[in-house]
């Protein structure tokens, strides 16, 4: 007798699994007044990077993790600052930043609520 084989069903998705060097070049959102009118009107989104990343790699870890097309890149490097408490000056450091403009017809929600 012949064994019958299964089919299995695999859940499809739009890209492939985000690698986990993904993860290490977003590092985090920019919250301002700014960027959060940028996001509603021009489909903007502005996000501190890795300080090493290019174009290329942020567009690709960004599709990845976040299953959106990316229509464009800008990246600006923010010099760091310098700040003073009292007597005591110092830096703030600096970073790099991107922002992200999604093609049209996409749409992301970076701050929805979860369930706990």
């Amino acid at each position: 007798m012949a064994k019958k084989k299964e089919k299995v069903v695999v859940e499809e998705r739009k890209y492939a699994a985000p690698a986990i060097e993904s993860f290490d070049i977003i590092l985090a959102p920019i919250v301002t007044e700014k960027t959060m009118k940028q996001q509603q009107e021009e489909n903007k989104i502005t996000l501190k990077v890795k300080k090493d990343a290019n174009k290329i790699e942020i567009k690709n870890a960004f599709e990845a993790i976040f299953n959106v097309h990316v229509e464009k890149i800008n990246v600006i490097n923010v010099r760091p600052t310098k700040k003073r408490v009292g007597r005591y000056t110092g830096t703030v450091s600096g970073y790099k930043k991107a922002i992200v403009k999604l093609a049209a017809g996409e749409a992301l929600d970076l701050f929805k609520e979860t369930e706990a």
